[in-house]
């Protein structure tokens, strides 16, 4: 997949000046982070990092992803209504993880209460790489479903115009004309509006769930003025907020400071690190209540590892997705090889083949948020300590992925200007909202490409090691 722009890369006079065209323009377009040193502060900010060139994605598979996005969000949905089905798959790994334990918690004592949501809303973000296949091709792998926070739909729709200007300035006026447009940040408020209208209260608020420290709050901001646009009301509100001021009436809505609320929006609650005994009562408080949480905790379950791997076993898409042959051979297509380390005979053989060959494996635990996963020696050393030990079934073990590099440059402030091998992860945005059994609304909502070097293993944009970017089909 040679880009046509290879003979760029090695102009460090055209690079210099498309790189400083490229910082103001994504400067000038608000695609913007908080500094590590200022997160509170939105009068000292700097651009959000991202490549210098659009990389290259084959448009069979770009395609694909887009294709099987609305029977991803179908699956989802499916997972969140089938209590069997996560009492079985997480039964393992609640005994020996305490932060997927206590959703699980909170999850039966909601069910056992009984639901007072009615309206459901869904958005999630399907991850893939592509993996080179040993005749040279490449296939469509997917890494994982974030279905809490999944985070930069507001950032990304700012980077296809840097992108097209830089190529503008490269003198690539044809390929900058065929870059996609692409606005995530208005397919996700759409999804938020919906569940807001269906609620049913035009004085309600919709409320986003966000953290302490908020470096990433331009890319929220994003999807919170697409429904001030709409004149529905935002509030930004933390756990410790929800704790002190919200409250429930008799039949269960939400209020914050006397305001009632008719959608939760979590930016915020997908790592153990985000609750102390104060915030896992703040989450109890949200779930029991009326409002629309966007994930409500069954939906945040179906995206845990454990479920992911699951999916993969024989049988597991036709009982979620009965009648549905199509889009379980779309879904299935896109599957890598994913392993159980649950106790017993295949988990040790399992375990054992790892240890013997780990650079053919990744280790995940059941973690959102990017940089939790084990790679390598890492990966073996981990395995050893744990093969005999029940603290193995909170992790799955999947294939790794091994995309084809290419040659681009990562624009970071404060970062020198060189070139890296680079590879590429497509995320693509999906959003549903359901009113009982109807499901009233299910679409793809835009794409999310991000790249790093090969060097790092693991972790996104938020982490600080890959950076935005975007498609260019070929």
């Amino acid at each position: 997949m040679a880009a046509p722009w290879r003979d760029v890369v090695r102009d460090a006079a055209a690079v210099r000046e498309a790189a400083a065209v490229a910082v103001d323009a994504a400067l000038l377009a608000g695609g913007l982070m908080r500094t590590g040193e200022q997160p509170h502060a939105s009068d000292v900010v700097n651009y959000a990092p991202f490549t210098l060139l659009p990389s290259t994605v084959p448009r069979a598979l770009f395609e694909q992803a887009y294709a099987v996005q609305q029977d991803f969000n179908l699956l989802v949905d499916a997972i969140s209504q089938n209590k069997e089905f996560l009492e079985q798959t997480l039964a393992s790994t609640i005994k020996v993880d305490d932060f997927t334990a206590q959703l699980f918690r909170i999850y039966m004592q909601v069910l056992e209460e009984g639901l007072a949501q009615t309206v459901f809303l869904g958005i999630n973000r399907s991850d893939y790489m592509f993996d080179c296949e040993l005749d040279g091709t490449a296939a469509l792998r997917q890494i994982e479903i974030n279905t809490i926070a999944a985070s930069f739909g507001g950032l990304t729709s700012r980077t296809a115009d840097v992108h097209r200007l830089v190529l503008k300035v490269l003198g690539k006026t044809e390929e900058a004309s065929n870059l996609l447009p692409n606005n995530p940040a208005k397919g996700l408020a759409l999804g938020i509006a919906k569940a807001w209208e269906l609620y049913g209260s035009q004085r309600a608020v919709v409320m986003f769930l966000v953290e302490e420290i908020q470096r990433n709050i331009f890319d929220q901001r994003c999807v919170e003025n697409e429904l001030w646009n709409r004149n529905i009301r935002v509030i930004r509100r933390r756990f410790r907020d929800v704790f002190e001021q919200g409250s429930l009436d008799a039949s269960r809505r939400l209020y914050m400071d006397g305001q009632e609320v008719a959608v939760v929006y979590y930016r915020e609650g997908y790592v153990p690190q985000n609750y102390d005994q104060q915030n896992w009562e703040a989450r109890l408080l949200l779930e029991r209540s009326r409002a629309v949480k966007c994930p409500d905790i069954a939906t945040q379950l179906a995206g845990t590892k454990k479920v992911q791997q699951e999916l993969s076993r024989p049988g597991t898409l036709e009982k979620l997705l009965p009648g549905c042959p199509e889009a379980i051979a779309r879904v299935r297509a896109t599957f890598a090889g994913l392993y159980s380390l649950d106790e017993g005979e295949e988990g040790d053989r399992i375990a054992a083949t790892a240890i013997a060959d780990p650079d053919r494996f990744v280790l995940k635990p059941q973690r959102e948020g990017g940089g939790n996963n084990l790679y390598g020696e890492e990966l073996k050393q981990v395995l050893e300590k744990i093969k005999d030990s029940p603290e193995r079934t909170s992790y799955i073990l999947m294939d790794k992925i091994k995309p084809q590099p290419a040659l681009n440059y990562l624009l970071r402030a404060h970062s020198p200007l060189q070139v890296s091998e680079c590879v590429s992860e497509l995320g693509i945005f999906g959003v549903y909202v359901r009113q009982g059994q109807e499901l009233v609304l299910n679409q793809a909502a835009g794409h999310l490409l991000r790249t790093k070097a090969i060097e790092y293993a693991d972790g996104g944009v938020a982490a600080g090691v890959a950076v935005l970017d975007t498609p260019y089909l070929v």
